[in-house]
């Protein structure tokens, strides 16, 4: 593997190989394609050789997708196809453990690897895993905190146990579905509710309900996206976002805020309508607020058992209560995204941020080779 100070210095005579490992099978494989042509066109290719490896949606791996991704001219046409290498994981490996399964394409050793997978079956700790069997260094959340943070019922009742505030939820299973009762979801919740699937993001499968008749509807959506679905109190206020990086010794940004123009920040609203929400970054807060704001950012992120990256979403109420909404462990790397234009007005450009990203998978993959795998 290349040493770790070899991503310091521009002149550094061997380039680190990084596969940057986007799609998957989720419903934000559209989100993750358009983050990761962010993500490849931003990196330093004096200090980098890049390796662009896609999922498709069936869960196929394609091998070099990099011109692919760069070369549409528009993001809808950025597509993994039949015509692609299909590429293979080889556990155990000496060198690098993936293949691709053609002998005339030669993947090479790979030093790092930058998932932009979105969702379940990339961000929920799957893909941490086989990275982690297979012995290569990635960026991100490992196993658990990738699996924690993905699974809102999970997170929020770590973080309640913590002592840090977040919204009222109610939890159901598929099977319980016919137990769910408007009388009994008003009387512990209130009105309106949001209903979402438990293991999705961007806004996919949310709902708002107001009254009984949006209920039923709004439960069959969010299961059509995951077995286990949360009912959430819905917090009336402020939108804000706070970003988060390192590992044992995380940093937090400015925070920043979301106004939307559609009813809740929805699907819609973060990715189609582009005028649907406005960013106001940094978000304008008195500084205690922003102190605060970082600091239960921070105290989340170990909560959650997170490395490398994250965002904090929280609502602010009256001005003065802080409640986190959840938190992201791939968050959105789209040119409108949060997460490094947050960083970008706490003084981190975003090719600085994908260097110390990198750095930081490098320094956790050094730090666990000195632990004993035998007794």
């Amino acid at each position: 593997m290349a040493p770790l100070r070899q991503i310091q210095s521009k002149s550094m005579s061997k380039k680190l190989r990084v596969a940057v490992l986007f799609g998957g099978k989720s419903a934000e494989h559209e989100i993750s394609l358009i983050s990761a042509r962010n993500i490849v066109a931003a990196m330093d290719k004096k200090k980098y050789q890049i390796v662009a490896i896609g999922i498709d949606k069936e869960g196929r791996w394609f091998f070099d997708e990099g011109q692919r991704l760069l070369g549409a001219a528009e993001q809808a046409e950025v597509k993994l196809t039949r015509r692609s290498v299909c590429t293979a994981i080889l556990p155990g490996a000496k060198q690098s453990p993936m293949i691709p399964l053609s002998p005339r394409r030669a993947l090479g050793e790979v030093d790092v690897v930058f998932p932009v997978l979105h969702g379940p079956f990339g961000e929920d700790g799957t893909v941490q895993g086989l990275l982690k069997l297979a012995n290569v260094p990635f960026v991100g959340a490992g196993v658990l905190g990738s699996a924690v943070g993905m699974d809102k019922d999970v997170a929020k009742r770590l973080l309640r146990d913590a002592h840090i505030p977040t919204a009222k939820f109610l939890v159901f299973e598929r099977g319980a579905q016919a137990g769910i009762h408007f009388a009994e979801v008003k009387r512990i919740l209130g009105l309106p509710v949001f209903v979402k699937p438990a293991n999705l993001g961007s806004s996919v499968g949310i709902s708002k309900v107001s009254n009984h008749k949006q209920l039923g509807g709004a439960i069959s959506e969010a299961f059509r996206y995951d077995n286990k679905i949360l009912i959430e109190e819905s917090i009336r206020g402020r939108e804000i976002e706070c970003s988060v990086l390192g590992n044992e010794h995380p940093i937090a940004s400015l925070p920043g805020e979301i106004i939307t123009r559609h009813e809740f920040y929805s699907y819609d609203a973060k990715y189609i309508d582009e005028k649907g929400a406005q960013l106001l970054i940094p978000a304008p807060l008195p500084k205690a607020l922003v102190k605060r704001v970082k600091e239960i950012a921070i105290q989340s992120f170990k909560v959650l058992c997170c490395e490398g990256m994250a965002r904090v979403d929280f609502f602010l109420r009256h001005e003065r209560e802080v409640f986190v909404n959840e938190i992201n462990t791939i968050p959105g790397f789209t040119k409108i995204s949060m997460y490094p234009q947050l960083w970008e007005a706490s003084g981190i450009s975003y090719a600085d941020l994908i260097d110390r990203l990198i750095q930081l998978a490098l320094q956790r993959f050094e730090r666990e080779k000195n632990l004993r795998t035998s007794v």
